[in-house]
């Protein structure tokens, strides 16, 4: 287990699934769309993903995890500049603790937010030109975003919008894989928008995901009673 000032390795349920000897992953959580007055998740009103975040799901549920989310958002909100450069210290160290370890450090910045991260700069660097050696990557519900070579993003799928079917037209033509969340894991489909599916929950490395492939995933927390369209049955 690492854990620095934003990100921290080996306490959520979902990225461990992938840590052992060959990777690890940080992750950073934030307070999803306007939950701390600040909109992070610039496409959650036209997906209606809201009620269905992860946000609220393991550890989420606890008061002490939701109010440091908040602390995080606030800040990037209020000092860019400042939560930047922390961003950075925490990155720099991780980089340390993998290679101490001789494994691959990965990081994904928006556990439940959809920052283009691609754009926020420390200087006039980009965290990916920063450190080139980090497999970074995300899911995302900006189907149109360019991103370099190390930062893999997957697109989420919602049918609950159909002026959201836009960006998933986009997210197909382009040849993202598609995350879907359907209800349980006893329904999800071999074939879904005619592209196969794979097992999204076994680990959390989307990077090693076959391409054209639509991510499955079992809705958790609040999004299991999700009736919005985001949640497939």
């Amino acid at each position: 287990m690492w854990k620095g000032n934003l990100l921290a390795c080996g306490t959520d349920a979902k990225t461990v699934k992938g840590n052992g000897d060959e990777y690890l992953t940080a992750i950073m959580y934030m307070a999803p769309w306007k939950s701390a007055g600040i909109n992070v998740c610039p496409m959650a009103e036209v997906a209606q993903c809201i009620d269905g975040c992860l946000n609220t799901a393991g550890r989420g549920q606890m008061g002490s995890v939701q109010a440091g989310r908040v602390r995080k958002t606030e800040w990037f909100a209020k000092d860019r500049d400042g939560f930047m450069r922390q961003l950075d210290k925490d990155v720099a160290s991780f980089v340390r603790y993998c290679e101490k370890r001789n494994v691959q450090p990965c990081i994904r910045l928006n556990g439940t937010s959809d920052i283009r991260w691609e754009l926020q700069t420390v200087g006039n660097q980009t965290l990916m030109e920063m450190f080139p050696t980090v497999q970074w990557y995300d899911y995302t519900k900006i189907a149109n975003r360019k991103v370099p070579a190390n930062y893999h993003l997957t697109f989420s799928y919602s049918a609950a919008n159909p002026a959201y079917a836009k960006q998933v037209q986009i997210a197909k033509d382009r040849g993202m894989n598609i995350a879907v969340v359907f209800r349980s894991k006893v329904n999800i489909p071999a074939m879904f928008m005619g592209l196969p599916t794979i097992d999204g929950d076994r680990d959390d490395l989307r990077f090693l995901d076959p391409t054209q492939s639509i991510v499955a995933l079992y809705a958790k927390g609040k999004a299991k009673r999700d009736t919005s369209g985001f949640v497939q049955d």
